[in-house]
C-alpha cells in the first residue's frame, strides 16, 4: 500500500501545523507543493488536523460527485453557531429533502419573477458611472449593488424607500460576517466584547428583523419560504439569515470586480465588442472569469470511512479540502491554464462547465447558482452596452488576495466612459490605453 500514500506529510500536532503558511499565501502554498511532489493531491496539517488538498479536476469530481456520500460536510462549530440549522450543515436524507424543497424557490420560473427587479436595481446603480468625477472603487460599488439586490429579493426591502433600514441590516450583516473570520471565542468583559461575541449579537438582531418580516410580508420570496416544510419552526428565519449574509454580496462583488478588470483598457476593446454583440460569448467570458478568479478558496469535507481518492488511501476522519483556483487551473483539462481565453468554452472545453467548482459541485453545490448568474449577466450586460472603461491610475497593483473572498489586495479604481452601443458605436471608440497582466 506504500505506493498509495498521499504525497506530503500531515506533521505532528501543533508543531507541524501549516495553517499560517496556507492562509498567508494559499496560491504559493499549493503551487509550491504541487511542483515539489509532482502531484495535485497532497497532504499537510491545517487547523491542526491532517488535511488532504485536492487541486485536480479528477480529484474534485471524485470527492464531490462520485463519493459525495463518503466525503461528508465538514464545518466548524463556530459556523453552525453563526447560522443555525441550515441546509449547509444537513446530512443524508434530511439534506436531500431540504434541498428539493428549497430548489423550488430558485428554479427557472422563480428566477423570472426577479428579472425586472434585478434589471431596475442594476440600471439605477450603474447608470451614472461616467458622471463620477473620481475613478470608482469597483469592489465596494459592486458590493453595495449586490447587497441591495439580496435584501430586496429575500426580504422585500426597497433600498430607495427604506434607506436607513437597509443600512441597519447591512451593518448588522457585516458585523455578523466578521464572526467567520475572528477567533471563535464568545467573550464579554465590561464594555468590551470579542468579534465573535459581536457577531452572535448581530445574528440575534438580524433574526428578530427577519421574524418580523416573515410575519408582515405576504408576497415575494419571503412569503414562499414560509411554505417550505422545514423540520423546525425557526428554520425559515435561519435560512433567510444565510441568504442575506454578507457572504453572497461579497461573492458577487468578487466576480464582477474580476470581470471589470479583465475587460479594462484599449487592449480589450474587441473582447467587450464581441461580448456586447454575442450573448454566448459573454457567457464564456463569465465562465473564464469564474475559472481564473473563483470567489471562494474551496470547501472542506471529512472522510466518513476509509476510502481512496485518485488512487491514494484516505483514512476515516481525514479532512479533505478542494482548492478551487488550483482545480480550475488543472493543465490536464485546461490548456494554458493561466491565460484568459473565453474561446476555450466553445472549443476544447465546450460543454465542460460542470468541471468548475466556484460554488461547489455535484449534488451539494450552491442552490442559488441560477440567481447568481442572473445578477451577474444583468450587471455585466449593462456595463458592456453602456461603457468603455480603464484602470485609473493605470499602474495599480493587480495582486489578488484569496481569503476570505477573492479580490484585489488594493481598492482598485476604474474610470468609466459613457458610450451607448445601441446605435452601433464604432470599434474605434476612444479608449485610453492601459495594458496589464494580473499576478497570482
Amino acid at each position: 500500500m506504500s505506493q498509495n500514500k498521499i504525497p506530503g506529510s500531515s506533521g505532528y500536532a501543533l508543531i507541524g501545523d501549516k495553517s499560517y503558511d496556507f492562509y498567508k499565501d494559499p496560491v504559493h502554498f499549493c503551487n509550491s507543493r504541487i511542483d515539489s511532489f509532482g502531484s495535485r493531491i497532497f497532504q499537510a496539517r491545517l487547523l491542526n488536523k491532517p488535511t488532504v488538498f485536492v487541486c485536480s479536476v479528477k480529484g474534485m469530481k471524485e470527492m464531490l460527485c462520485e463519493k459525495v456520500n463518503i466525503f461528508g460536510a465538514s464545518y466548524t462549530s463556530s459556523m453552525c453557531k453563526l447560522f443555525g440549522d441550515v441546509i449547509c450543515f444537513a446530512h443524508g436524507e434530511e439534506a436531500q429533502l431540504l434541498r428539493l424543497s428549497l430548489m423550488q424557490l430558485f428554479n427557472h420560473k422563480a428566477l423570472e419573477t426577479h428579472r425586472d427587479y434585478v434589471n431596475r436595481v442594476c440600471t439605477r446603480n450603474l447608470k451614472d458611472l461616467a458622471q463620477c468625477r473620481e475613478p470608482v472603487v469597483i469592489y465596494e460599488m459592486f458590493k453595495r449593488l449586490a447587497t441591495e439586490l439580496v435584501l430586496g429579493i429575500f426580504l422585500n426591502i426597497d433600498a430607495e424607500e427604506s434607506a436607513a433600514f437597509s443600512k441597519q441590516i447591512t451593518e448588522l450583516s457585516t458585523q455578523h460576517w466578521h464572526g467567520l473570520i475572528s477567533t471563535p471565542l464568545n467573550v464579554k468583559v465590561s464594555a468590551w466584547s470579542s468579534g465573535f461575541s459581536q457577531a452572535l449579537e448581530a445574528k440575534e438582531k438580524l433574526l428578530n428583523i427577519i421574524d418580523e418580516r416573515l410575519k408582515s410580508e405576504n408576497e415575494g420570496f419571503i412569503s414562499k419560504i414560509k411554505d417550505v416544510p422545514f423540520p423546525e419552526s425557526t428554520s425559515a428565519a435561519q435560512h433567510l439569515l444565510l441568504f442575506i449574509s454578507a457572504l453572497i454580496p461579497k461573492a458577487l462583488a468578487s466576480l464582477l470586480t474580476s470581470f471589470t478588470i479583465e475587460l479594462a483598457g484599449s487592449n480589450k476593446v474587441q473582447v467587450r465588442k464581441r461580448a456586447r454583440e454575442n450573448e454566448s460569448y459573454l457567457d464564456h467570458v463569465l465562465l473564464e472569469v469564474e475559472r481564473l478568479w473563483p470567489s471562494f478558496i474551496g470547501g472542506r469535507r471529512v472522510a466518513k470511512q476509509d476510502t481512496t481518492l485518485c488512487g491514494y488511501t484516505v483514512p476515516k476522519g481525514t479532512q479533505v479540502m478542494f482548492i478551487a483556483f488550483a482545480v480550475h487551473r488543472d493543465p490536464e483539462i485546461f490548456a494554458e491554464p493561466d491565460e484568459f481565453q473565453p474561446e476555450r468554452w466553445s472549443g476544447r472545453n465546450a460543454g465542460q462547465e460542470t468541471l468548475l467548482c466556484c460554488f461547489g459541485n455535484g449534488s451539494r453545490n450552491c442552490i442559488g447558482i441560477g440567481l447568481n448568474n442572473l445578477i451577474l449577466k444583468t450587471a455585466v450586460g449593462y456595463l458592456v452596452n453602456n461603457y468603455s472603461w480603464e484602470m485609473d491610475p493605470p499602474t495599480q497593483s493587480l495582486h489578488y488576495k484569496w481569503l476570505p473572498v477573492t479580490r484585489p489586495c488594493e481598492d482598485l479604481k476604474i474610470k468609466f466612459t459613457s458610450c451607448s452601443y445601441k446605435n452601433q458605436c464604432s470599434p474605434s471608440t476612444p479608449d485610453c490605453p492601459v495594458h496589464h497582466q494580473r499576478s497570482v
